[in-house]
C-alpha cells in the first residue's frame, strides 16, 4: 500500500520537502545571527555611551575612519564655530520620526588649527527646499562642546543616495572627506553629534538628536524560531499526507471489495 510513493507526484513532493528543510534551517540561523549582531550592537552602544568623555583628537584624526568600536563614545572639543561654512543635511527626521527637516552641520575650528564637524541638531524644513533654511545661530566665541562620536556617512552604509546638483550649502551625507575638500582644511574623520555646550547657548537652538535605541532586540529571534518550526513541520506534514493517502487507498479497496456484482 506504500507503492504510491514511487509515483511521479509523490517523488516530486518528497524531493521538494527534502529541499526546503535545509533552506528553512539556514534561514533560521541567518535570523539568529542577526539577533546576535543586534544584541552585540546594543551592548557596544550601552558601554560606549556610558564611557567618560575624552578629547576628540584622541579618537579621530584627518583621513582616518572612526573605528566601529569607538562610535557613540562621548567626546569633547574646544574651539570656535565657523558659521560661514555651515551646511545643512537634507531629508532627516526629527524626534517623532515623521517630520522631515535638516541636520545643521557646523565646522568647529579647534585650538590646534584643525577642524571637526559638529551636528548641532535638527531643524524643520521650510516651505522653499531650494533655499538655505533659517538656521539658529551658533554660539560665538570659544566654546567647549560635548557629544557622541559618529563615523562618516556613506551611501553604502546609510542607504542614502549622495545626490549632486543640490542647492548651495546643502548636502545629503555627513562626510568629513567631502567637507575637507570643500573647506581646504584638515578635518578630523567622523563628526560629533552634539549633546552639550559650555557656555550654554541661548534658547532656540536646533533639536538635539536623540540617543540611539539600544534596548530593543527586534524580532529576529522570533523569526529564527519560526523558520525552525516550519522546518520541523515539513516532515510531520509529509507523514500526515502519506498516512492520509494510504487510508484513502485502503478505503477505496474495501469499497471495491464489498460492491455487489452486476448480474449478466
Amino acid at each position: 500500500m506504500y507503492r504510491f510513493l514511487l509515483s511521479r507526484q509523490w517523488v516530486i513532493l518528497t524531493l521538494v520537502a527534502l529541499a526546503v528543510i535545509p533552506v528553512m534551517v539556514e534561514l533560521g540561523f541567518w535570523q539568529f545571527h542577526r539577533h546576535e549582531q543586534r544584541v552585540a550592537r546594543n551592548q557596544l552602544i550601552e558601554e560606549n555611551l556610558r564611557a567618560p568623555a575624552v578629547p576628540v583628537q584622541r579618537l579621530a584624526a584627518p583621513d582616518r575612519e572612526v573605528p566601529g568600536s569607538q562610535v557613540w563614545r562621548p567626546v569633547r572639543a574646544t574651539g570656535r564655530y565657523d558659521t560661514q561654512h555651515e551646511v545643512v543635511v537634507r531629508q532627516r527626521t526629527g524626534s517623532d520620526d515623521r517630520s522631515i527637516g535638516y541636520y545643521v552641520l557646523t565646522p568647529l575650528e579647534l585650538t590646534d588649527g584643525r577642524v571637526v564637524l559638529v551636528n548641532r541638531g535638527w531643524i524643520p524644513a521650510g516651505g522653499d527646499l531650494t533655499a538655505f533654511p533659517e538656521v539658529p545661530a551658533a554660539p560665538t566665541g570659544e566654546v567647549t562642546v560635548t557629544g557622541r562620536l559618529k563615523a562618516d556617512e556613506t551611501s553604502g552604509g546609510s542607504g542614502i543616495k549622495d545626490r549632486r546638483g543640490l542647492p548651495d550649502r546643502q548636502v545629503m551625507l555627513i562626510n568629513s572627506g567631502q567637507q575637507a575638500e570643500r573647506l581646504g582644511r584638515q578635518v578630523l574623520g567622523g563628526y560629533i553629534e552634539l549633546t552639550g555646550t559650555a557656555p550654554a547657548p541661548g534658547d532656540g537652538q536646533p533639536e538635539t538628536v536623540a540617543e540611539p535605541d539600544h534596548d530593543g532586540v527586534g524580532v529576529h529571534l522570533a523569526y529564527a524560531v519560526q523558520w525552525w518550526l516550519f522546518a520541523a513541520g515539513v516532515p510531520i506534514g509529509w507523514v500526515v499526507l502519506v498516512r492520509r493517502e494510504r487510508r484513502d487507498r485502503l478505503a477505496a479497496v474495501r469499497t471495491e471489495g464489498t460492491r455487489p456484482a452486476v448480474a449478466a
